[in-house]
């Protein structure tokens, strides 16, 4: 099961429109639960981010600062509340193209270390992929052992579900074409990186230390990248593509080229 695992990162931006608070992207939730549906992949972990139902909470309440004041703990459930009516979306829609997905909630099997997973209990996770069932996991606000609560980043579930589980691939689908020398959003001009190296990604992670502009609460590319890393030297495959497009999950999901960046050590 461990050499064919692929653990599939679902970004807020694609599942969500962060323009607005609360607003899912039904129709390319959809889509994307249509392609893996048409996949018969063998082995499959979804995770998701939060996007416009996670980040606004998250923010509001300062939850990245950890327990600061007892106004937060509202805020810790709302939070929660919001990622679970996120996951549901996802859910119905697995369910309605006969995905077999089961939701798990992060926070009842792990724990975090200043923002860092510390503790983490994989065998209902492991019994359910053993039964060919889809775990369906999503960035959480989580006990800290530290901080009193901390937000476990989907970008970090995902790399450390890949290391643990042994997985294959990892494929992050993001609003962009994959990983490119400079801001696409910004720089017309900028390039896509096809391929790279785990000395690559570091030589532009830290190209871009000096460039804090992001506001999302878990980081922006450079910073999945980042988290991603660990895995790629592991030995497993990651690829970066835009999963608002069609069609390129399922490729990847079935080992097809598709446009993207594969990061391998």
């Amino acid at each position: 099961m461990a050499s064919r695992l692929t653990v599939l990162k679902l970004g807020g931006s694609v599942i969500t429109d962060k323009t607005k608070e609360f607003a899912p992207s039904t129709e390319t939730i959809a889509r994307i639960m249509k392609e893996i549906s048409t996949t018969e992949v063998e082995s499959l972990i979804i995770v998701h981010g939060g996007g416009s139902y996670g980040h606004p909470l998250a923010k509001l309440y300062r939850l990245s600062n950890g327990h600061t004041n007892q106004t937060q703990i509202l805020g810790f459930a709302r939070t929660r509340q919001a990622m679970m009516d996120l996951n549901k979306i996802i859910l119905d829609s697995a369910i309605e193209n006969h995905l077999p997905c089961i939701s798990v909630q992060p926070s009842a099997f792990i724990r975090t270390r200043n923002r860092r997973i510390e503790d983490i209990d994989l065998r209902i996770v492991s019994g359910l992929m053993d039964l060919h069932m889809i775990p369906v996991m999503f960035g959480d606000v989580v006990l800290d052992m530290q901080l009193g609560f901390s937000i476990l980043s989907g970008d970090q579930l995902a790399s450390r579900l890949a290391i643990e589980l042994g997985a294959k691939r990892m494929i992050l689908a993001a609003d962009v074409d994959g990983v490119f020398d400079s801001d696409p959003k910004t720089n017309p001009k900028a390039y896509l990186m096809e391929r790279m190296t785990t000395q690559d990604a570091e030589a532009l992670i830290e190209r871009e230390k000096q460039d804090d502009r992001g506001s999302d609460v878990t980081g922006r590319m450079m910073g999945k990248i980042k988290e991603m890393l660990a895995a790629v030297e592991k030995g497993i495959q990651v690829v970066v593509l835009n999963g608002c497009v069609p069609g390129r999950i399922s490729n990847a999901l079935t080992g097809r080229r598709t446009i993207g960046t594969v990061i391998e050590r």
